[in-house]
């Protein structure tokens, strides 16, 4: 039985839930984890679950996420056959918008033809779980289904298998068929084709807002969390960078958190993400906080509930207190009080 699959990615979303995240990257490219982007985590469970061939459909801000993924070295993705691909909107119709477009899939239809998988993987790319696709096709050829949609406690996870013979006749025959994206057919098409369902039932976490994010960032600090996102049997892949270790003062304290390598710590940092190469000043105080790539935050400072993007700069004696519903967000490259002298 052939079991090999094609994975689809479709990086398009967008959503104004999440926008100050979002200003110079896509959702996809969202750092995530200390060290991970938001894609990490379904392209890992592709080549986990042995998928060599992906193609990713972005359409807004994807420069940083074709800097992220490169290649494909890391996802072992850098293949004379198969392998990454990647396939930018060439227009921003409106019509991309929708998860599952397929007048964006036609635009690249010679991609779909020239493909020798039977099966096919579509998801999205802001999904953070730790799922064996085989399992799921397993489920739908026993099932004898046409679509499988992936559920987590009857919400759809925006993840489908198919045959790509039948996603090949439903991109090319959209604009006759009634359905223009992968959506539609699983909501109105049960009458012409047998629809199923999986029921999913490991951790996930759907990053669509600030909410979101924020909450499902510190649910990485619950060791039961890590456990069942990070299995050894099914690792999660991000690029690599070379950064020195954490260098950790003595007037450091540092309790229930994940720090990145290379950061500076002086200060106090508490249920805290750090990410790379970020420095923390003496007698600084953060709770509650996840403070991305880069970022500086200066001396006696009072951070909680708060969200730093990449390159931010603190100055001293700066207090900036959210709540856990309604983090403070401070977007990438903000400045904020007169800035220590380094």
């Amino acid at each position: 039985m052939n079991m090999s699959m094609l994975g689809i990615i479709d990086a398009t979303a967008h959503s104004q839930n999440i926008d100050d995240l979002i200003q110079n990257r896509s959702m996809a490219a969202i750092p995530f984890g200390g060290r991970y982007r938001l894609i990490d985590f379904v392209l890992s469970n592709l080549v986990n679950s042995g998928v060599d061939s992906v193609a990713i459909f972005p359409k807004y801000q994807y420069r940083s996420l074709m800097d992220h993924l490169g290649s494909g070295k890391e996802w072992d993705l850098n293949r004379k056959r198969d392998g990454l691909f990647f396939f930018p909107s060439p227009h921003l119709h409106d019509e991309y918008d929708e998860f599952g477009s397929f007048r964006q899939f036609k635009d690249h239809f010679d991609y779909f033809k020239r493909s020798r998988q039977e099966y096919t993987v579509i998801t999205n790319s802001h999904t953070v779980c730790n799922i064996d696709f085989c399992k799921v096709l397993k489920h739908h050829i026993e099932m004898g289904c046409d679509v499988t949609e992936i559920t987590k406690e009857g919400n759809s996870l925006q993840m489908y298998v198919l045959k790509t013979s039948l996603l090949k006749d439903l991109i090319s025959s959209y604009d006759n068929n009634g359905f223009t994206t992968l959506n539609q057919v699983v909501n109105e098409g049960r009458s012409q084709l047998n629809i199923c369902e999986y029921a999913y039932n490991g951790y996930v976490s759907v990053i669509d807002s600030i909410q979101s994010y924020f909450r499902y960032s510190l649910d990485l600090l619950k060791p039961e969390v890590w456990k069942e996102l990070f299995p050894k049997a099914a690792p999660i892949y991000t690029k690599v960078k070379d950064e020195p270790p954490t260098k950790y003062l003595k007037s450091s304290y540092v309790r229930n958190s994940m720090i990145a390598n290379g950061c500076r710590i002086e200060g106090h940092v508490e249920n805290s993400i750090i990410f790379r190469a970020v420095h923390i000043g003496k007698d600084t105080v953060i709770k509650n906080g996840i403070i991305m790539q880069k970022s500086t935050v200066g001396e006696n400072c009072v951070l909680d509930n708060v969200i730093l993007d990449k390159d931010v700069k603190i100055g001293s004696h700066e207090v900036l207190k959210g709540t856990m519903e309604h983090p403070i967000v401070l977007r990438k490259g903000s400045v904020q009080g007169v800035l220590i002298k380094s």
